[in-house]
């Protein structure tokens, strides 16, 4: 049974870089969708740094076996949150970058609550995340920087690194002051459907749709191709007597 987890994963793909005691490991694009279970057994428990990088990743729970680990690289995974994150009390470095994370407060108070010591993270790329390279038409760089202030307010004091940029002094005073004031809450879409006059329960008055939706004109169906008008010509004859310029015109001159 031992020999058949250690071969749950592609062995030629894995790097293994180490002195005599620390250890650091890539096992990179291959598809993975979880942390091979084969991993750690080769691997042990001294691996400082392990980079899943370019995988297909939906959960990380495995990591708890690598209870010394420092550096956490998972980019490029499709990752659409953090729940399956343990505790990992000696992580500094946590890499996240163009993952799914659609709800990104709740990713920082996972990293939080999880890492202690965190110093770096990055999450560009992510959907919640309103950095410029995700979405550069709908994001722009006040969004990006209430997020930041956000970030650095949530995150434990020891984070030295956020994204891209190292964590300013004056960044830290701010975030202080009101970096807690700063999570933007996104507005869902309304719905697309046809009919924009939805009634409401039978007994049950919306003011607020009422006052949004009222409108004099009749209800209807019938779409905008759906007319009922019809095409001809209208032959006009001009006799100028009602015209102001032919006044001065007499009769016999007509």
């Amino acid at each position: 049974m031992a020999e058949h987890k250690d071969l749950d994963f592609n062995r030629s793909a894995l790097t293994i870089r180490s002195d005599r005691v620390r250890k650091k490991v890539w096992y990179t694009g291959q598809r993975a969708e979880k942390i091979p279970c084969g991993l750690f057994g080769i691997v042990g428990c001294n691996c400082v740094g392990l980079d899943l990088s370019y995988n297909e990743l939906k959960s990380v729970s495995a990591v708890k076996n690598f209870i010394q680990l420092e550096e956490l690289i998972l980019d490029n995974n499709d990752l659409k949150d953090l729940k399956s994150l343990p505790t990992m009390p000696h992580l500094s470095t946590l890499s996240l970058n163009n993952n799914k994370f659609t709800d990104i407060y709740s990713v920082l108070q996972k990293i939080r609550d999880c890492c202690p010591k965190i110093g770096y993270v990055s999450l560009l790329g992510n959907p919640g995340c309103p950095d410029q390279l995700t979405d550069p038409t709908l994001n722009d760089d006040d969004d990006y920087e209430r997020y930041r202030l956000y970030a650095i307010y949530t995150l434990p004091r020891t984070l030295r690194f956020l994204d891209s940029r190292s964590v300013s002094f004056q960044e830290r005073i701010e975030a202080q002051n009101r970096g807690q004031y700063l999570k933007t809450v996104k507005v869902p879409e309304r719905s697309n459907s046809p009919n924009c006059f939805e009634t409401p329960t039978v007994g049950e008055f919306d003011e607020a749709t009422f006052n949004v939706n009222y409108t004099p004109l009749p209800r209807t169906t019938r779409g905008p191709y759906d007319h009922k008008g019809a095409y001809g010509k209208c032959r006009y004859r001009y006799s100028g007597k009602n015209s102001e310029g032919n006044r001065f015109i007499s009769n016999s001159d007509l």
